[in-house]
């Protein structure tokens, strides 16, 4: 049987992929994975499309017993991975046999891990994607997060190579971040103090933190007269300021609309930065303009081309 059955689920285990595109218009967010480049590389990793379905792990790991033989690579946070209480690595493929058993230790940087399977994740697509949408209960594994006893269903792996990502593609996680982010689209709504506020001083994580959005708290950013407008769409990365002067940012299960002025929006190739900050993370905005975040996104994904090319095989 081609399958992974679960020990032990972890604190919030679920699985995604790209995300669901197309449906905001009917209320249906776009989910997917929170750190598109862990994403991408752990599929690159095992031979798979950069967009294939994985398992994203949240500060606490799972226990996976593997019934078939596979490969798979676990790249994002270092939750300190163990193939039958033995460590391995990081950024790797890892070959495993029918019986192995995945388990992680206590978590060292970032906030999310994300297992890739040689040939994918076998949960049927909806709606486009195979990611779980936890509030309409669609998509991944039966539409929820994976539970202790369920069988999740992989493809059979096809012979392919071990892999290794070289050290200058691997991500450091900081305690202390810049996030770039483009003004707008309500930048006008806010007074220049509230402005110079957001841009020049330091917002923490605050515990209130999920896959939904990051609520963060400093110095208060001031409106001119008032935090609501009517509602109109949100991308992943949109800062919203409520009435009470403290940012959120919007992340990969935000609702598709809000109806809160947004300062400013993270750019695409910093939201993998921020979707492993954990708590206690401190922030930093800088500007940037369009032109310049599109030239960003260009080298972002250069980056991930780049990463292919320079895998380095390894023998085990």
């Amino acid at each position: 049987m081609n399958a992974v059955k679960v020990i032990s689920p972890g604190a919030l285990t679920t699985i995604q992929d790209a995300g669901r595109f197309g449906y905001l218009q009917s209320g249906i967010s776009v989910s997917g994975v929170m750190d598109s480049y862990s994403h991408r590389t752990a599929n690159l990793l095992v031979d798979n499309s950069p967009e294939e379905a994985v398992m994203e792990v949240t500060l606490m790991g799972p226990i996976l017993e593997f019934l078939a033989d596979t490969r798979i690579a676990v790249t994002g946070a270092n939750l300190q991975p163990k193939l039958n209480n033995e460590p391995v690595s990081m950024w790797q493929t890892i070959a495993v046999k029918a019986g192995d058993r995945l388990s992680f230790g206590m978590i060292q940087s970032g906030c999310r891990a994300y297992i890739a399977f040689a040939g994918g994740l076998d949960v049927p697509v909806v709606m486009g994607s195979k990611s779980t949408n936890l509030k309409a209960q669609i998509g991944g594994f039966q539409g929820r997060q994976l539970k202790r006893e369920d069988m999740v269903p992989i493809a059979a792996a096809q012979p392919g190579s071990l892999w290794a990502a070289s050290e200058e593609f691997i991500p450091e996680y900081s305690k202390q971040i810049t996030l770039r982010v483009v003004l707008g689209p309500q930048d006008e709504a806010f007074t220049s103090e509230g402005i110079s506020h957001f841009l020049n001083t330091e917002y923490q994580v605050t515990p209130a933190n999920d896959r939904m959005g990051y609520r963060l708290e400093g110095q208060e950013i001031t409106h001119k007269s008032g935090a609501d407008i009517v509602s109109d769409g949100i991308v992943m990365g949109a800062v919203q300021v409520p009435s009470s002067g403290q940012p959120i940012i919007l992340m990969a299960d935000r609702q598709t609309t809000g109806g809160y002025t947004k300062i400013a929006t993270v750019i695409s190739s910093d939201l993998p930065l921020l979707a492993q900050a954990q708590a206690g993370t401190m922030i930093r905005f800088q500007q940037v303009s369009v032109e310049e975040s599109q030239k960003l996104l260009a080298e972002y994904q250069d980056k991930i081309h780049a990463f292919a090319r320079s895998r380095r095989p390894v023998t085990g």
